[in-house]
């Protein structure tokens, strides 16, 4: 009614297919793109006026992967654009008395780090990649992706409740965070690593990437 809409949350989000770049293609990009950036827009945009009658919330999840582009694929680059849209976004609403909070949480046990999910997409992404591509990166490096995404679930935390008290806080505190990083993985790795030089994060990220059949 008159008194607007207190709090939104944007939280939906899909990871597959991620994959080297070179694997995929624009529709594959666009498939995350749709949910992970538009679809955060299109809802937010909708409901503006009424968090600014409110004089409301905007809580925007988006991901260490918002910090640190580690995966081939949509999915980082849908982050860093959320990143990017809530920056300008607090900027402009701070006149009206809207506050907006990013959460940037680690590798957590949702359907996001769905190991069947992302093996299959993987898969079927190395199905529609040119022989060139097959040729370059070898049967083995498909092989030794797998593996790894097999051991993602031993990273991921069980601890939900990390997230969605970001949530609460960045809902009801009187004065919130800009930013909520739940996660040991965030606190300890990705936001040092994020602000490191480039240099050094991409020889860390080499040193513990797999390599393609014929790397130089």
């Amino acid at each position: 009614g008159d008194r607007g809409l207190w709090g939104l949350v944007n939280n939906a989000g899909v990871s597959v297919p991620t994959a080297p770049n070179e694997w995929l293609t624009k529709h594959d990009f666009m498939k995350i793109l749709d949910v992970n950036l538009l679809g955060l827009l299109e809802v937010t945009l909708s409901l503006l006026s009424l968090v600014r009658k409110a004089r409301g919330r905007v809580v925007n999840v988006s991901s260490v992967m918002g910090r640190l582009s580690v995966l081939g694929g949509g999915y980082c680059i849908s982050k860093y654009g959320v990143e990017a849209f809530s920056d300008s976004l607090r900027r402009e609403l701070s006149y009206f008395g809207v506050k907006v909070a990013v959460i940037e949480p680690g590798y957590f046990s949702t359907n996001i780090c769905n190991t069947e999910k992302i093996s299959r997409a993987t898969q079927e992404a190395w199905d529609q990649a040119s022989p060139e591509v097959k040729e370059i990166y070898g049967e083995k490096f498909l092989a030794s992706v797998k593996k790894s995404i097999e051991k993602l679930e031993s990273l991921c935390c069980n601890n939900l409740y990390l997230v969605t008290d970001c949530m609460e806080h960045a809902l009801t505190a009187r004065h919130p965070r800009t930013r909520y990083s739940p996660g040991w993985d965030a606190k300890l790795f990705y936001l040092p690593m994020s602000y490191m030089p480039t240099v050094l994060v991409d020889a860390i990220i080499s040193w513990h990437s797999l390599k393609p059949l014929k790397a130089l």
